[in-house]
């Protein structure tokens, strides 16, 4: 009987079965092991992610307080995670006006325009709804210093966070293409080339299919996978925002509405295993450093399960 075999589909950016299959078989014990001292990477219990994420964030803006400086931080999309950080916030009586978020995206059409918050998805809209509006009024940081990419600053986004002192720290999370913010792979935006790719900055950029494929099942849009409902472009941070932030934090955690199911598990592996590459953008966090909180869900073996479906 001749052996089935198979090339991976042309839309996939990462086609290395060798490779994908090398780091699927990792264990346990092997996933937290890298050869670089500063890229350190942790297994914690499923429920933890958001609690480390909202603690990191409270230091962060009480350690700049104590020290009379700016607390600038590049944040992921908004969720009600962070009504966590706001109720620390409220509970400590911690005055915010020192602080600034810098939104890592936000979602554009096909002629290239970024939305504001008048659109109901938009990022900077739930920014506004889950910490700005949940911290008492006397505590908030004026609404001007939550920082997202418009049409007028994209090109000068990393300026705009240099002249506050710099991002003490970039918050991200792997996308279904490996994304880190919408820095995507097999898009004529950012460059196949590592070297030319790591010193690409902020800009408008094509999502990937299966990026478009992941928003729809997110919860703005339905959880449906209405694809016609998410928008094809996006503006986003470059590598090299990511790249001059002081700390970098990442979190691997995410699975289908809390079920062992996650388009998540296999990438995680292949960020922080597999080579550095534009075909992966968050690899190169594996070069910076960073501190990577994985959960035990997302840490499972990959293997057959021959009596579930989807």
């Amino acid at each position: 009987m001749t052996k089935f075999e198979f090339k991976a589909a042309d839309f996939i950016p990462f086609k290395d079965r060798e490779e994908v299959q090398r780091v699927n078989k990792m264990t346990r014990e092997e996933y937290t092991q890298h050869k670089n001292p500063d890229f350190k990477i942790n297994i914690v219990d499923n429920d933890m992610t958001g609690t480390i994420m909202a603690a990191d964030m409270f230091k962060t803006i009480v350690q700049a307080r104590e020290e009379g400086r700016n607390a600038v931080m590049i944040i992921p999309n908004p969720s009600p995670i962070y009504r966590h950080l706001a109720w620390l916030i409220n509970r400590f009586r911690v005055d915010c006006s020192h602080v600034y978020t810098f939104n890592m995206d936000e979602w554009a059409n096909e002629d290239g325009i970024i939305c504001d918050e008048s659109y109901p998805q938009s990022f900077i809209r739930s920014t506004k709804k889950f910490l700005l509006n949940e911290i008492d009024p006397e505590l908030r940081m004026p609404e001007e210093n939550l920082i997202y990419p418009t049409n007028e600053n994209i090109d000068h986004y990393y300026e705009l966070m240099e002249d506050l002192g710099g991002a003490d720290v970039c918050y991200s999370g792997p996308g279904w293409t490996g994304h880190l913010a919408f820095i995507e792979p097999d898009v004529p935006e950012f460059s196949s080339d590592l070297d030319t790719f790591m010193s690409q900055r902020a800009r408008v950029t094509t999502l990937h299919p299966l990026t478009v494929a992941q928003n729809s099942l997110h919860g703005c849009f339905g959880c449906s996978g209405s694809l016609t409902e998410v928008p094809p472009m996006a503006a986003t941070i470059g590598p090299y925002e990511v790249s001059k932030a002081r700390r970098r934090i990442e979190i691997h955690g995410l699975t289908t509405a809390g079920t062992h199911v996650t388009w998540q598990r296999q990438i995680s592996r292949l960020v922080l295993h597999g080579p550095v590459t534009p075909q992966v953008p968050s690899s190169i966090l594996q070069i910076f450093g960073a501190d990577v909180y994985v959960t035990e869900e997302l840490a499972k073996p990959i293997e057959p399960d021959w009596l579930f479906q989807y």
